[in-house]
């Protein structure tokens, strides 16, 4: 999402702000400061999901109203430390191994082969609200399967992976998942190849192999600040992100990312995602299945 994004958010159990304690007023502040936080945009009437999303640090900080915390984010400032809690609570990490699937079969038979018949020996990869950090790895293993067809096809891929929230970083960066989080889109094969078996702990985990893990680096990043820390990219994958920006807000993001591309760099977007109305920057190229943006 915002390199933090909006779909999963499990469920809370405890003490929820009543919806008649959040008021239009209150609900319009917290609107305007969660998209000047984060860049996410919420809608006239979501009041339900900023209640259940809020529960727990309404719980947390004995918040009594919308409008309490959302003084209380003034007074903090930037970079406080109930900002991030907020802001963490108000973006969601749904996220799948592998999905869609055609994305990474556009990066395996066209875009990787391309990139090694250029001669560039030390492609960049970019993934944007990496969340716990599926995209990345699935990116990784992907690099790692065109590597085993074509051994000395590069001499290192780099992929930066980026979200908002320091939580899912932490827990992506250690690559643990439990059988139920790899059921979702992992094929079998690719878990015995590229997965180990955790038997220290006391429940059934599932670890990233090093040799996967160590391709990628996890890095904190608002998708509204600064791109040039995290350098120059052949690829960038920002998928199921814009759509929960403005158009405002999307028309930056796209010129930015489009300057963060080296030439011929390629942007994937989500399948619901257009670029059209937002960034000229970019062409499309239809691959049958899905398409992907080459920069112009």
């Amino acid at each position: 999402m915002p390199s933090g994004s909006l779909p999963k958010q499990p469920y809370i159990r405890g003490i929820h702000l009543p919806l008649a304690n959040i008021n239009q007023d209150d609900y319009g502040e917290f609107r305007d400061f969660l998209e000047s936080a984060s860049g996410i945009v919420l809608g006239n009437n979501k009041q339900y999901l900023v209640q259940s999303r809020l529960s727990r640090v309404m719980s947390e900080t004995g918040a009594v109203s919308l409008g309490d915390l959302v003084g209380r984010l003034r007074r903090e400032g930037a970079g406080g430390a109930l900002r991030q809690k907020v802001i963490e609570a108000m973006t969601t990490n749904e996220t799948l191994w592998f999905r869609d699937k055609h994305p990474f079969d556009i990066l395996a038979d066209r875009i990787l082969p391309e990139l090694a018949g250029r001669g560039q020996r030390s492609p960049r990869i970019w993934s944007a609200a990496c969340s716990t950090g599926q995209e990345p790895y699935s990116i990784s293993i992907t690099v790692q399967e065109f590597l085993n067809t074509r051994p000395g096809a590069f001499n290192d891929v780099q992929i930066v992976a980026t979200d908002i929230s320091p939580s899912v970083l932490e827990e992506a960066r250690a690559g643990y998942y439990d059988p139920m989080v790899l059921s979702r889109g992992l094929p079998a094969d690719i878990k015995q190849r590229y997965f180990q078996r955790d038997n220290a702990h006391w429940a059934e985990r599932w670890q990233v192999r090093a040799e996967i893990r160590n391709r990628v680096r996890f890095s904190q990043a608002n998708l509204l600040a600064s791109y040039a820390p995290l350098g120059r990219f052949d690829v960038i994958f920002c998928r199921n992100v814009l759509i929960y920006f403005s158009s405002e807000s999307k028309t930056d993001i796209l010129t930015r990312m489009a300057a963060a591309l080296n030439p011929n760099g390629y942007l994937f977007l989500g399948a619901s995602e257009s670029i059209a109305q937002y960034s000229d920057a970019f062409e499309m190229v239809r691959c049958q299945p899905g398409v992907v943006y080459r920069k112009k």
